[in-house]
């Protein structure tokens, strides 16, 4: 009698899948056949350029835009197209680049936003409690016009306001963008306390690779719309091409060769 499961493990299994999923801005494909998973409890991240397509596919998943190919999965249930607001109900959070706080909203009152969905309120105040451990300026700000926060606390905010939803998939923006780089540090390693603590699943996109590749597990590189390399991020970390192009590292003794001169050679 074989052994062998019909279905995978839950912890093997992914909990979102996109299978060759293009879609565009008027007549301008922005991401071309792009297919990829995320595991259960695994911080995944999609590394690239700027205008290489990376927002496209969050957005994508998350409803925000609708593809003119292919499929998404997630949970195992087929979200291609619908409306956002369902996809939320689901479980997927998306902390968008730029952060859009509301403005006019108090910091607390931004974090009950995130968890509109909830009916259990004990659960949504050990939450809020667990999202001022992981910031406690937001505590201490707790009452302050959302708007009047600086760059740094809007992006703590908006990745509170995702995890009140308590989602099983976080979609995480350019985290990074318009902070310093200790502040980025910092975002970065409560980033790595969320799914280690909590077990959230997150799917990241950034700029900033050299911190993209040691906060995550698994990694895809986005060049023109395509994935050109996927890989373990520690596998990746070694890689020639991600060395020079996105760490900004060159083996010993290789001449100073332009970079817009040099072909890449994804492998």
């Amino acid at each position: 009698m074989s052994t062998t499961p019909a279905t995978l493990p839950a912890e093997d299994a992914p909990v979102l899948k996109l299978l060759n999923v293009e879609s565009a801005y008027g007549p301008i494909k922005a991401i071309r056949g792009v297919s990829l998973k995320v595991r259960r409890g695994e911080v995944a991240t999609v590394l690239g350029s700027n205008g290489a397509g990376k927002t496209t596919i969050l957005k994508t998943i998350s409803g925000i835009i609708d593809p003119r190919k292919g499929s998404i999965e997630f949970k195992g249930q087929d979200i291609t197209a619908r409306d956002p607001a369902f996809i939320v109900q689901q479980g997927l959070s998306h902390v968008p680049e730029g952060r859009e706080v509301f403005a006019l909203l108090s910091v607390h009152d931004n974090l009950l936003m995130g968890a509109y969905t909830r009916k259990d309120r004990d659960g949504v105040a050990r939450d809020m409690e667990a999202v001022y451990g992981y910031f406690p300026i937001l505590k201490e700000r707790s009452a302050q016009d959302a708007g009047l926060l600086s760059g740094g606390q809007q992006q703590m905010l908006s990745i509170s306001r995702a995890l009140m939803a308590n989602p099983d998939l976080m979609l995480l923006d350019e985290p990074s963008l318009g902070l310093s780089p200790k502040l980025t540090k910092e975002i970065f390693e409560i980033v790595v306390r969320i799914n280690r603590e909590r077990g959230t699943t997150i799917l990241l996109v950034e700029q900033n690779a050299n911190m993209a590749l040691n906060a995550s597990d698994y990694g895809y590189v986005l060049e023109n719309g395509r994935i050109v390399m996927e890989d373990t991020c520690a596998n990746l970390r070694e890689k020639d091409d991600i060395k020079e192009f996105y760490l900004g590292l060159k083996e010993t003794g290789m001449r100073d060769e332009r970079r817009w001169k040099k072909k890449k050679n994804w492998r």
